[in-house]
This record gives C-alpha cells, sequence and structure tokens, in this order.
C-alpha cells in the first residue's frame, strides 16, 4: 500500500491480490516481455516507420510517419 504525503493511505492493488516472488516473478516477467517483443518486432526496426509516443500521464500512442 503506497501512502500520499498526508499520510493517507492509496490502495494501488484491489483487496486480494497476490504477490509473486523469486521464480514465479521472473517467468511472469519474462512471459510479458517476450509478449511485448512479439507484438512490437515487425514494427521497431531499421525499417519500422512507427513512432511511440508517451505523454505526461503515461498514455501510448503508435503512430506512423
Amino acid at each position: 500500500m503506497a501512502y500520499e504525503p498526508t499520510g493517507i493511505p492509496v490502495i494501488i492493488l484491489r483487496e486480494g491480490t497476490s504477490r509473486s516472488t523469486g521464480k514465479d516473478a521472473l517467468r511472469a516477467n519474462m512471459m510479458a516481455a517476450m509478449t511485448i517483443a512479439e507484438m512490437i518486432k515487425t514494427t521497431y526496426g531499421p525499417k519500422g516507420m512507427d513512432k511511440m509516443l508517451v505523454d505526461a500521464l503515461g498514455d501510448v500512442t503508435i503512430t506512423n510517419d
């Protein structure tokens, strides 16, 4: 749980959310990275013309030149 500077708790995850550690967390992160790489591998690279824009709020937009 995170806290605001005023000391008020901020709930980031839903109640009952489980936490992974060790090899389980490593596997989950590797699978997530491989899935993202598979989705964007034809978009980026020497012949890719797409750009990924991230605004101040963290919203992501992918656009073509």
